[in-house]
């Protein structure tokens, strides 16, 4: 096979410029949809972990969260740096650039055997971080057991995303789902085995969940690293070829794309993070309320995700090759249909907000009421924001596929920081509304950065974002 039929790919993925609307409705569909899915399996995986351990007991679950509290910051900003593989893989995919190809996935594995050695010794300081923060002893110590393991899976974590970069750039979307799904089922059953001592083996409890979280993380990795290097379509590529050469030029265009993005995503989980911090001045109540209306806009927050990242790839292709009307189609069809459905998700939190905060908490206990209650109204306000948070998360990747990352960095902290977390504090702490105030807080940074980043896209030209378009060096 030579090398331009190794970069041969289906129909929906590298098209004509005269490709229509519809054609583009099915390809980013096609793409999409297998990663909306892998998301939402991605977040079982945590789920699984806390079902578990809430089995338990409280003192455990509480130790787990917190261990996982410190742990995801840290796993976050390396997933985020290689992230920028995905970018640089697709445009080198439009510019049919195979040794590009290569050379970036190559130093993507550099960066995240860099990046992990440098973080792990800090994710190990948990114990002496946390005391300086005032945490429990006893639930410190215990945290401190779970992230001592569970810290040696940055490795394989970050690793995954450069392979994951490059499946989702060859539009391989439905072998990143079934390896994460098969990802949920190991760590699922390890997670059993271990934490209660099933089938033989020790009863691990927090050590046992943190094992299932590495021995899971070790497996996607291999088997998805087995995947590229022996199916026909990718082992032509030689990913593993000269893998100790160093290749410098791709080496630092990981980093400068990719640490905005990393950036970009802790100050938007920062941003909730304070905001759970805020909840818990106002009561418990607010608190339990606020966990319910977040995991479910988590949850419908999976598709535009999806659909984001598929932006990524699409745009980034037509980058590559030069292709402006593909890369204007590609953006608003993902800004479409990101947006589309959070339209729906909007009107099902607005009109069934009680039956789904039921399924979290029973109205039915006297106890639970006002939980209930503050959980429908915040979800109300989440079902309006979601509009706007598909907006801002489907423009953001679009314009990550052409490499655009630095200045919406800049422009998701402003939004996020300046704006959203302030009103979130005046309106919820200084004028006393309560949680309705922080979550509208919430919604108004969400909007200003969706407004702003929209702009950018649709201003690409005249800003110069494609001035260096199709210009893919070997």
């Amino acid at each position: 096979m030579s090398e331009n039929a190794a970069l041969a790919v289906p129909a929906h993925a590298v098209a004509p410029a005269s490709i229509g609307w519809g054609d583009e409705l099915r390809a980013t569909f096609a793409l999409a949809w297998p990663l909306v899915i892998a998301q939402l399996a991605q977040n079982a995986l945590h789920t699984t972990d806390v079902i578990l351990l809430g089995w338990l007991g409280p003192a455990y679950l509480a130790a787990g969260t917190l261990g996982t509290t410190f742990f995801m910051p840290f796993l976050l900003f390396g997933v985020g740096v290689v992230g920028a593989v995905a970018p640089l893989v697709a445009q080198a995919r439009g510019a049919r650039n195979i040794k590009a190809i290569r050379r970036v996935v190559r130093q993507g594995f550099w960066v995240a055997i860099l990046l992990a050695a440098l973080l792990l010794p800090i994710v190990l300081q948990i114990k002496p971080i946390y005391r300086v923060l005032g945490q429990d002893p006893v639930a410190t110590d215990m945290a401190e057991q779970f992230v001592q393991i569970v810290a040696w899976s940055l490795f394989p974590a970050i690793g995954i995303i450069a392979l994951r970069s490059f499946l989702s750039a060859f539009d391989a979307t439905r072998a990143v789902l079934v390896i994460t799904v098969l990802g949920v089922v190991v760590n699922a059953l390890a997670a059993y085995t271990l934490i209660f001592g099933h089938f033989g083996f020790p009863r691990l409890e927090l050590r046992g969940a943190a094992i299932a979280t590495l021995l899971t993380n070790i497996v996607m990795f291999l088997v998805m690293l087995a995947y590229v290097v022996r199916h026909r379509r990718f082992k032509r590529f030689n990913i593993l070829m000269r893998f100790w050469k160093p290749d410098w030029g791709y080496f630092r265009s990981i980093f400068i794309i990719g640490t905005p993005i990393a950036l970009t995503v802790l100050a938007e989980v920062g941003m909730f993070t304070a905001a759970a911090l805020l909840m818990g001045r106002i009561g418990t109540d607010e608190v339990a309320a606020h966990a319910v209306a977040l995991q479910c806009a988590s949850m419908a927050f999976m598709v535009p995700l999806g659909l984001g990242i598929a932006a990524t790839v699409r745009v980034g292709v037509a980058y590559g090759r030069g292709d402006r009307e593909a890369v204007r189609k590609a953006g608003w069809m993902a800004f479409m249909l990101g947006t589309g459905f959070m339209v729906i998700s909007c009107l099902a939190f607005l009109f069934l907000s009680r039956p789904i905060v039921s399924l979290f908490l029973n109205p039915d206990i006297e106890a639970n009421a006002n939980a209930v209650g503050l959980a429908v109204s915040f979800l109300a306000i989440a079902g309006i924001f979601q509009l706007v948070d598909g907006a801002q998360v489907t423009a953001a990747h679009a314009l990550r596929g052409l490499s655009d990352t630095k200045t919406p960095m800049f422009l998701a902290i402003f939004g996020y920081w300046l704006i959203g977390l302030p009103t979130s504090y005046v309106l919820g702490i200084v004028l006393g509304w309560g949680g309705v105030g922080i979550w509208t807080g919430l919604a108004v940074g969400l909007a200003v950065v969706a407004v702003i980043l929209v702009t950018r896209f649709a201003m690409r030209e005249r800003l110069g974002l494609l001035r260096r378009m199709g210009t893919i060096e070997a």
